[in-house]
Parts: structure tokens; C-alpha cells; sequence
């Protein structure tokens, strides 16, 4: 057993094969340890992510290192069949990796039962364990763009399906039209860590096969577009992204679903004391400015996170500038329009009372990669505003952050090290540090794609297996041009990680233009750490 840094409050446990994994897992979640706030399972690794006030690096290490991972986890949860037309795009390439016809490789998957190992990748995506050793083949090189909801297919010694359409690598054998995931089911996810699987052979698909049923009910939920009798908030102009985040949905990782949540926290729990809520309350984060609203009855706002005009106009038609990171009083009529942000990109508006959207999950954030959440908003949408609770207190006017990235000034980010620093060649940590790389358009809500003069080269070339990654990690793919991932990364990744942005610098990172520079600043060595040896009573 191996402890590789995270970040200052998650770190990788890292085992010997995926039984010793499971059992491990078991017995955390049979005897938790306080302060640990989420696991994510793996094939050879457990991330656990814990509050530093709570328990030390130090203490989890001798508590994980004495748990007994040499037993074997039984596997007896619920059986779920599910139908298959083997049709895939690669069943012949896959029978000719493995020496076989196409009718040995349907015979083997359908001939043993799987276990749900664990989920990631997307939400409702598990990992199936257990089925025939033979069927044993790498991830395509190159991955495909687009792979179809309902896909079942191989990657290395696992099957998996994929609940919506996606890229991927993994090898299709065939599709189904058993819903994966769907919210309108009480566990959206129908496979779950411990459940059993069989796959059974349907025989050709219907010549017009609808898309397998996975697809409804995986997208967003339905917009709020209407209102009832009190105030509320017209979208005029979207802008070019608007949408609801909150403080995220951790603990949901059993589903394989990521916490998600505002991008800039500090920027959100501003704004929502600006206007006395509370501090996870939903705000619509703004990218790039664009946005105008129309108020229907009074309320009170606020905006804050990245700097630039905000005007207020009125029914009348007289308009003025109004500040940021100040309550904003707005009359029935009023139309408040942000600017394009001279410094950071993510403005986060907050109303008094809170907006009406129901939750998803326990969260009203939207999940841009798991399609998890409200919808994105648009032009005529009409949100309710809930009424202010009687203690609340529009709050004093808050300091806007200090070091907001701008496009011409480079970006220093602290950087933890680890978990496959020892991935990369010696030469790569003095690179990702010595070198500035640039924000490149194709960033997101998942992830900031960087790019340098000099990519990172690997000094290992062997395919890793999947294992859970974090906000602020930096992931490096074959190209050797750095990932950070973001608020709505996936769950687990099957690229190393060089190192992590630190929690203190991810407010920052969220807010880096396009076209900036980025440079990263590391502040710990990679350490790994074996488990303490256990002590073994003689007689």
C-alpha cells in the first residue's frame, strides 16, 4: 500500500491489484474515519478527500495503513440483465485482437456474471469486474469523438456502458437500449457499486432502433421559465453563458456523479451575504458579461466576482452605473446589464431570498459535463424569487478580490505535486514551473486546456488505469499540453497527474481569461509514502 499527494486535503491510496481495493474501500465505509469527506474507488487506487481541521495527513495514513485489505469483498448485491444487439463498430477488431470470431467474444461476454467495481467517467458509467480473462484488450489509440448512448463496451479487463453520448476509447461491441441513468428513477443510476450484471444477447437490432432510452432523462432538468404571482427575474440577454450553481453536490460519487458547484466559491458566498442568504444559496454565474435582467416587483441584488460595468436602468429610461460587490436596490422595471469584465471572466449574481429553481439532486448546480442540473438560461426565461428569510441582513459591502486575473499579467498558481509527478520525466516538474502556458480557447467549466512552446514528456508510457481525480488537478495527456481540471471534471481520469492547483489559488483559476498566461508555482516535493508496518503478535 502507497500514499501519493493530492492536494493538502486528499491524497491516493494505492494498491497492489482491484481486489485489495475493494476490501479497502469496504472497510472505510464500514468503519469510517471522521473528517474524511469523500471516497472514490478505483482500479488499484482509493482518492480520499478529508478536512485538514478535522484529521491530519499523518493520522489517515496510520489508520488506512492498518486496515486489512487481503480479504475478499463478496459481491451478492442485486442482478441486473441487460439486453445487448452486438452489433458494434469494433466486435471484428476485437475478435481479431483476441484470435476469436465475433460469435466466441458475444459468447464469452454473455457467459459470467460482472460486479459494479466502482463509477466514474460520467454519471451512471460503472466498471464491471469479473467477467471471462480472455476478454483482455488496450483502449483505442485514438479515442472516438462520439460514442452513442447505450454503447457496451471493453477496455482492458473491464465492460462498461456509456449512459450518453460522449467521447471515449473504450472498445463497442454493441448497444442497449436499457436506461443507464435517469433522473425521473428514485437512484438515477440503475448499476451501483456491489450490484452483479449480466449481459444478455438480444439478437440483431430492429432495423429503425430508437436511441436507447438512456438518453431521456440524462440531460438537464426542465427550465423554469414561468412564473407564479411574486417577483422575479426576466433574462433579456443570456449573454454567453448563464447558468445556476451553488456550492455543488458532493457525495455523490456511488452514482459516479462529480461535486460540480461554483466555479469561484468566494465570489458566490459574497454575493448571497450581500443580500442576506445563505452562503451555499444558488447565484447565476456569468461568463464574459453580456447579461441583462429585467425586474419584475422589488427585490436586491448583488454581483460579484469579476470587475466591470454593471448598468441599472430604469422604467423611464435613465440609466446610470451602479457598483459591484455592493446590494443593488431594483424597482418593477428596472433592467440591470453587465458589462464585458475588465478583470476575471465569471460574474456571480445573487437576489435576496434566492431564486425558485428546484434542486437536482440535492444541488441547483449545472454539471456542463455530466448534463446534470437546470438548463442553461435564455432569453424570456422568468425565475421566481423565494422570500428572505425574517433574520436575514443585507450585508455591508464586500472588498472584490485583490488579484483578479487579467489578460496581459501572468497567472501564478501554487501547485501541490503529485500523484504521478513520477510519470513525467525529471526534466517536466522544472518545466511546468519554468515555462508559461497559454489558456487556450477550447477551455470550459470541465477544464482549463493550456498550451506551451515545449509539452511535458512522459517517462512512463504505460496506460494507467482509471482513478479519481480532483478540482485543480493537472492531468497530462499524450500530447504532453497540461489539463487543469475544473468544477465539472470527471470523477475519475485515466491520465497521471503532475501535481494540483492548491485549494487557496482554485478561486483564482477560475477567473483566467482566455488567452492569458499561466504559470505554476510548486510548493511541496513528491513524497510518496509506504504504509507503516503493522505490528504481528507472536506467540
Amino acid at each position: 500500500m502507497r500514499f501519493l499527494p493530492v492536494n493538502t486535503d486528499a491524497l491516493l491510496v494505492e494498491l497492489d491489484d482491484l481486489e485489495q481495493t475493494l476490501a479497502l474501500f469496504d472497510t472505510l465505509q464500514a468503519r469510517p474515519i471522521a473528517g474524511v469527506t469523500e471516497l472514490v474507488p478505483a482500479a488499484r487506487t482509493v482518492l480520499v478527500v478529508f478536512r485538514p481541521d478535522s484529521v491530519t495527513r499523518e493520522a489517515l495514513i496510520a489508520d488506512i495503513g492498518g486496515r486489512d485489505t487481503s480479504g475478499r469483498v463478496a459481491r451478492d448485491g442485486k442482478l441486473i440483465e441487460i439486453p445487448v444487439h452486438y452489433n458494434g463498430e469494433d466486435l471484428d477488431e476485437v475478435a481479431a485482437l483476441l484470435g476469436m470470431s465475433r460469435e466466441d467474444v458475444v459468447r464469452r461476454h454473455t457467459g459470467g456474471t460482472y460486479s459494479v467495481a466502482f463509477t466514474g467517467f460520467a454519471p451512471g458509467f460503472a466498471y464491471l469486474s469479473g467477467g471471462d480473462p480472455s476478454l483482455d484488450v488496450p483502449r483505442r489509440k485514438t479515442p472516438r469523438t462520439r460514442i452513442p448512448a447505450g454503447a457496451v463496451a471493453l477496455a482492458g479487463t473491464f465492460s462498461g456502458v456509456y449512459p450518453q453520448a460522449s467521447p471515449g476509447g473504450w472498445q463497442i461491441l454493441g448497444v442497449t437500449p436499457a436506461a443507464m441513468w435517469d433522473l425521473s428513477r428514485d437512484t438515477p443510476a440503475l448499476l451501483q457499486p456491489g450490484y452483479r450484471v449480466r449481459f444478455v444477447d438480444a439478437g440483431p437490432a430492429p432495423a429503425a432502433q430508437a436511441q436507447p432510452s438512456s438518453a431521456t432523462g440524462s440531460g438537464p432538468a426542465a427550465p423554469r421559465r414561468a412564473i407564479g404571482v411574486g417577483p422575479a427575474l426576466e433574462v433579456v440577454a443570456p449573454g454567453l453563458q448563464a447558468e445556476f450553481q451553488d456550492l455543488g453536490r458532493p457525495g455523490q460519487a456511488r452514482q459516479g456523479v462529480a461535486a460540480s458547484g461554483a466555479m469561484d466559491r468566494g465570489a458566490l458566498r459574497a454575493a448571497n451575504r450581500l443580500v442576506g442568504n445563505t452562503p451555499g444559496q444558488a447565484c447565476v454565474e456569468i461568463v464574459y458579461g453580456g447579461f441583462q435582467v429585467r425586474a419584475h416587483g422589488a427585490c436586491v441584488v448583488a454581483v460579484t466576482g469579476a470587475r466591470g460595468d454593471l448598468a441599472l436602468r430604469d422604467a423611464t429610461g435613465a440609466s446610470w452605473t451602479v457598483p459591484g460587490h455592493e446590494a443593488i436596490a431594483l424597482n418593477d422595471g428596472d433592467t440591470l446589464t453587465l458589462g464585458q469584465p475588465v478583470a476575471g471572466i465569471r460574474y456571480y449574481l445573487a437576489v435576496r431570498g434566492g431564486f425558485d429553481v428546484e434542486p437536482v439532486l440535492g444541488s441547483r448546480s449545472t454539471d456542463t459535463l455530466a448534463r446534470v442540473g437546470p438548463d442553461a438560461l435564455a432569453a424570456g426565461d422568468r425565475i421566481g424569487i423565494l422570500p428572505a428569510l425574517p433574520c436575514a441582513i443585507v450585508g455591508a459591502p464586500e472588498l472584490p478580490a485583490a488579484d483578479l486575473p487579467v489578460q496581459d499579467i501572468e497567472v501564478v498558481l501554487d501547485v501541490v505535486l503529485g500523484p504521478r509527478t513520477d510519470w513525467c520525466d525529471a526534466d517536466a516538474v522544472a518545466l511546468l514551473s519554468r515555462q508559461a502556458w497559454t489558456v487556450t480557447p477550447q477551455s470550459n467549466r470541465v477544464g482549463i486546456r493550456l498550451n506551451g512552446e515545449r509539452p511535458l514528456q512522459r517517462a512512463n508510457h504505460a496506460e494507467l488505469p482509471s482513478e479519481g481525480t480532483r478540482k485543480g488537478s493537472i492531468q497530462v495527456p499524450a500530447s504532453g499540453q497540461p489539463v487543469l481540471f475544473l468544477a465539472d471534471h470527471p470523477l475519475t481520469g485515466g491520465y497521471p497527474v503532475i501535481g494540483s492547483v492548491a485549494p487557496w489559488h482554485l478561486d483564482r483559476a477560475a477567473q483566467i481569461p482566455i488567452g492569458a498566461r499561466v504559470r505554476f508555482n510548486p510548493i511541496s516535493d513528491f513524497v510518496p509514502v509506504d504504509a507503516p508496518a503493522v505490528p504481528v503478535a507472536t506467540p
